[in-house]
């Protein structure tokens, strides 16, 4: 989207849907089967409050330290929190219970350490288990082969329930060099599901930003995460 400076969160938003929408219909995929998570990374508290009012229902943060204060702030509103940045084993304890789904696990460890601290709370938290389909390594995540043997492992943990996966590709210059890698994500998750795990669904795959959302929703994507289509280029 070539957005104009004076273009309101809203008329963003109203975009984004569209499109989404759009790439729905283009792959022959279901109605309302793909849900949007905007990225709010250094967006205050009162714009995302113009994106709720707008239609969003569901906000992605990256940092625990700057979710926090805007969740407080934003309680009475009808809105879910994700995480969505890379969860550092010393702040499971804090992040656990405030977020409706934690998309970046990427590892069994991290994992467990999670189930422990949902069961000191009393609570079963959602997770998405991150995959590194470059096998970058400057970047976290379980690799393909490693998943799968892991499967057994976190189907054994009481107080999480996996629920997908996640994945950012490598990056490339052309959104559609993005369309291998979320096919792979999309035949792992086939793969994982098959195995019957109990508490693994498969059901959710996160996978697209504001560059490559529409190819991951025409393969397969039910999360999409965009914040610069929204909320405009941003700085932190």
């Amino acid at each position: 989207m070539d957005a104009q400076a004076g273009d309101s969160i809203e008329d963003r938003l109203t975009f984004v849907f569209r499109q989404i929408q759009s790439a729905i219909r283009k792959a022959g995929r279901q109605e309302g089967s793909v849900q949007l998570v905007a990225a709010t990374k250094t967006v205050s508290a009162d714009r995302i409050r113009q994106a709720i009012a707008a239609g969003l229902k569901i906000a992605g943060e990256n940092r625990l330290q700057e979710a926090l204060p805007k969740i407080e702030t934003l309680k009475a509103e009808p809105i879910q929190w994700h995480f969505i940045g890379q969860l550092q084993r010393r702040k499971v304890r804090s992040v656990v219970g405030v977020f409706d789904l934690i998309h970046s696990v990427d590892s069994l460890q991290s994992a467990q350490e999670i189930d422990r601290w949902a069961k000191k709370a009393g609570q079963c938290q959602n997770i998405l288990l991150e995959i590194n389909l470059g096998k970058e390594k400057t970047k976290a995540g379980f690799l393909d082969d490693e998943v799968e043997r892991v499967l057994p492992q976190l189907g054994e943990l009481h107080h999480v329930s996996v629920k997908g996966l996640m994945a950012i590709p490598p990056l490339v210059r052309d959104a559609q060099e993005a369309r291998p890698y979320f096919r792979r994500l999309r035949e792992l998750a086939v793969r994982l599901r098959q195995q019957g795990t109990p508490r693994i669904s498969m059901a959710e795959l996160s996978m697209g930003m504001s560059n490559d959302y529409l190819i991951a929703v025409e393969e397969g994507a039910t999360l999409v995460r965009v914040g610069t289509e929204i909320f405009g280029a941003r700085h932190g």
